[in-house]
């Protein structure tokens, strides 16, 4: 696992979520960027740099939030295709909640929103990432669990090593 240079190459994406962990993680990049910017090479993180269309070959692709869309869900097999590991971030990806709301709708509330499902092409379901690919790793919480993120960053830099 890793680049030539013995870099992990990973990626962060964000789908139907209020983004919290994103900012958790930018976060944690100011306090551990010293570390980790010897061992980490983003290859897609429109967060902190442009980013190709074109989905990259990646270590470990870290990816946040629901899937909404056939657009979205597409992605996100593609990413899976790219990814020689995917983690789920938060909430909405480990468990859909609370991007799943209108899961839950009653058939009144459903028809009252069934315009704006149509015209922004929604599916009728919200699905959390393990209904779509495999899932190997799941980070949950809303804001995301810090403290499983780092054991599962930590687990993968370890392969560096070895």
């Amino acid at each position: 696992m890793g680049d030539k240079n013995g870099k992990l190459r990973i990626g962060w994406f964000s789908f139907t979520c209020c983004e919290d962990s994103t900012i958790i993680f930018t976060e944690l990049l100011n306090t551990r960027w010293k570390n980790w910017k010897n061992q980490l090479e983003f290859v897609h993180a429109k967060v902190l740099k442009k980013s190709p269309d074109a989905i990259p070959e990646m270590d470990i692709a870290f990816v946040e939030g629901a899937i909404t869309g056939d657009g979205q869900e597409q992605k996100l097999k593609n990413i899976r295709q790219k990814a020689k590991y995917l983690v789920a971030i938060g909430s909405c990806a480990v468990i859909g909640s609370p991007s799943n709301q209108r899961n839950f709708f009653n058939r009144s509330q459903l028809e009252e929103i069934s315009p704006i499902l149509a015209r922004f092409k929604y599916k009728e379901k919200v699905l959390k990432l393990s209904d779509v690919v495999k899932v190997d790793e799941v980070v949950p919480g809303c804001p995301m669990n810090e403290q499983i993120f780092l054991q599962i960053m930590d687990k993968y830099l370890n392969t560096l090593t070895r």
